[in-house]
């Protein structure tokens, strides 16, 4: 069977589904180059945009781009190859993250991600609130399978430890609130409308807060003179889902990333929002103590899903590819 070109329609196409995947703040630490001789994209990490009282350790940006490389996995399967990817493939070059080889015709079986592809262009963020209706078992084990896949664990918590897992996430919320540093970070990616560089968070886009307190959703804006939504009522009884790796290598990380995208298109493609909460992993000891008595357990984010609106759209910039353009 005669293997499809790497032409300038299908590297956009590809570019277009990486890039659209969520990142912290919407910083996109990502790059993207193309080595026609092996038909591969290379994945790196852009240190251009740092988070470092937020993400000191680059954890989250290495969960970011292994998003970004799953929907380049997505894309890849649906314009008919198998992406065969190697994560970390140089030790001397430690910006490439990642390299996926775009090689012979993808197999149409249970394993392969092409099914999601409508899904990565749906799929936003949503920090507005959920109706409380409870997402069904079947769709629950479907997100749970989709993290497995990928090499991690995704946990959903009865109420008592749905409690006890948005009591750390607000008290993460509390400590930013409290630090300069962190605030100003935090504030340094919000945008005005029409204002934007393709990175960061529109204002229009950060959402409400919890007029009564019990989801701790990230307030971006604090006291800054910037139109806020007036405080809303969110569900009730969250349903929040703890992903988890039962190591914390870069290549874990990596692994987490591709896993949080899995289980976020998983649940877009049956009509379930999700929004991510971030901020207890920005402790050393909240996000030891998210992960409870486990053995082994290293927790990497907190998702919140369930029934609403549609999340407002971030900004996207375009992918790069550094490296001559694609061949045959």
């Amino acid at each position: 069977m005669q293997t499809r070109k790497v032409d300038a329609t299908a590297v956009q196409s590809l570019l277009t589904a990486a890039v659209a995947a969520p990142s912290i703040h919407n910083t996109q630490p990502w790059r993207f180059g193309l080595d026609p001789d092996s038909r591969s994209v290379e994945v790196r990490a852009d240190f251009g945009r740092p988070l470092p009282m937020t993400d000191p350790d680059l954890r989250a940006q290495h969960l970011s781009v292994g998003a970004a490389l799953f929907n380049l996995r997505v894309a890849a399967a649906h314009l008919g190859w198998e992406p065969v990817v190697r994560l970390l493939p140089a030790p001397d070059d430690p910006d490439l993250l990642a390299t996926v080889r775009l090689s012979g015709s993808a197999e149409d079986g249970p394993a392969s991600p092409r099914h999601l592809y409508e899904a990565v262009e749906r799929r936003h963020t949503s920090r507005m609130p959920f109706t409380g209706r409870p997402v069904p078992e079947p769709i629950v084990a479907e997100m749970i399978s989709a993290a497995r896949a990928e090499g991690a664990h995704l946990d959903v918590p009865d109420i008592v430890g749905t409690r006890r897992l948005l009591r750390l996430t607000r008290t993460g919320e509390v400590r930013n609130a409290s630090h300069p540093g962190r605030t100003d970070e935090a504030r340094g990616w919000l945008t005005a409308p029409g204002r934007g560089t393709g990175y960061g968070i529109p204002v229009t886009a950060v959402g409400a807060l919890d007029a009564s307190g019990r989801m701790p959703m990230r307030d971006f804006t604090g006291r800054l003179p910037v139109p806020h939504l007036p405080a809303l009522h969110f569900e009730r009884h969250a349903q929040v889902a703890l992903l988890w790796t039962a190591w914390d290598r870069r290549e874990d990380w990596l692994r987490a990333g591709q896993a949080l995208q899995h289980v976020l298109l998983t649940a877009t493609a049956y009509g379930v929002r999700t929004s991510m909460l971030h901020q207890a992993m920005e402790w050393m000891d909240l996000r030891t103590a998210t992960g409870g008595s486990r053995q082994r357990c290293c927790p990497q984010i907190l998702i919140r899903f369930g029934y609403g609106p549609e999340g407002g759209r971030t900004p996207r910039a375009a992918g790069a590819l550094p490296h001559p353009a694609p061949g045959t």
